[in-house]
């Protein structure tokens, strides 16, 4: 597993700005031209919520917030195994294989994060280890939504888009995916910077249409990353990623991301029949909110926010949340989500550098199994 790089200190103003003048030069700068590749629907995925911070070896978390596609997983149940403090590794039975990507997702008030350390096959197993931080950086126990999906082939049903990039520290794509049979790429900041661009080509429209989300991958420390920019056009999407470690300084490590349009956050497209996604960006931009049965979704509060989507609230299901803007803020839901009469409740909260919760900009998304 890579081990970053630990930028130089900054205070925190100094860590922004430099942000923002990278990202600044990135946006300007030229990324390779496509390539073709295979493209996918999900060949192997899984997901679920660790509800319980230390769990005892072998435990079975919430059985209605988990599910793959493997064969019965309702008598093949995720388990999950604690390494150590804030340290975890998710089984995912009957799933192995190579390739994919993995997100996650802390789930609490108190300002932890959680960030992937890496993934691979265990016998017939997919494993996945999860990290989770208090700020400042010290280890802590925190409960966490986590998803691994991987993908191949070409999209069925055709419609809306789908695509991922698994990035090394300095922009070697190390695993990728794009349902157009595009090659994605990435560039990168500089040592230091903290900053990557991704380009998906083929995906999406002019329009701020689809979801994002993006994760940190550090076997070595905390680290965090998050959507510092966005950049639609006709011909593909261009992503600025940018990462920070737990003093808030910009902070070169792997990383994952993934775009859907019209798709549900790990690939796929009816089925799930029931998902949907918004982004927050001060406002509500139409194409970045979708709710698969066709109602919009909405925005309520801010710390925490209530995102509400009618009609698709089914088990089992699970959620991630991704912070937007080039500061060293982050997001994740304060709450597990609330299934009522069909609808489904995500209270995202954001929190800045110091660990404090604050109104935030972000993105989420949501899906059901089924």
């Amino acid at each position: 597993m890579h081990v970053g790089t630990v930028a130089p200190s900054f205070r925190p103003v100094r860590a922004v700005l430099l942000v923002l003048a990278v990202l600044a030069a990135l946006v300007g700068a030229s990324l390779p031209a496509a390539g073709r590749a295979h493209a996918a629907v999900p060949d192997r995925w899984g997901f679920a919520f660790l509800d319980n911070p230390t769990p005892p070896p072998g435990y079975v978390p919430d059985t209605t917030r988990q599910w793959g596609n493997w064969p019965s997983p309702a008598t093949n149940p995720v388990k999950v195994d604690q390494t150590g403090v804030g340290s975890y590794v998710v089984h995912f039975p009957l799933i192995a294989g190579p390739g994919g990507i993995a997100h996650a997702t802390a789930v609490g008030r108190t300002g932890n994060w959680c960030q992937i350390k890496g993934w691979g096959s265990a016998g017939t197993g997919q494993d996945v280890a999860v990290a989770c931080y208090k700020p400042g950086g010290a280890p802590a126990n925190t409960l966490f939504t986590v998803l691994y999906t991987t993908s191949s082939g070409t999209p069925s049903p055709p419609g809306g888009g789908y695509g991922y990039v698994y990035s090394n520290s300095t922009g070697a794509v190390l695993t990728q995916y794009n349902s157009t049979g595009a090659t994605n790429a990435v560039s990168w900041g500089g040592s230091g910077s903290g900053i990557w661009k991704a380009w998906l080509p083929g995906l999406g429209s002019a329009g701020y249409d689809g979801n994002i989300e993006v994760t940190a991958v550090d076997a070595a420390q905390g680290a965090r990353c998050k959507v510092a920019d966005w950049a639609p056009a006709s011909s593909g999407q261009t992503v600025v990623v940018a990462c920070f470690n737990a003093a808030n300084a910009p902070y070169d490590t792997r990383w994952t991301l993934s775009y859907s349009l019209k798709r549900a956050v790990h690939g796929p497209a009816f089925p799930p029949n029931r998902f949907g996604y918004l982004w927050f960006n001060g406002g509500l931009p139409p194409g970045g909110n979708f709710n698969s049965t066709g109602p919009a979704n909405t925005l309520a509060g801010s710390v925490p926010y209530t995102v509400t989507l009618p009609n698709v609230g089914v088990p089992s299901d699970t959620a991630q949340a991704t912070a937007f803007g080039p500061g060293p803020d982050w997001c994740g839901l304060a709450l597990p989500w609330n299934r009522s009469s069909g609808t489904v409740s995500l209270y995202t909260i954001c929190f800045n550098g110091g660990g404090s919760p604050v109104p935030g900009r972000f993105f989420t998304a949501y899906t059901s199994a089924v």
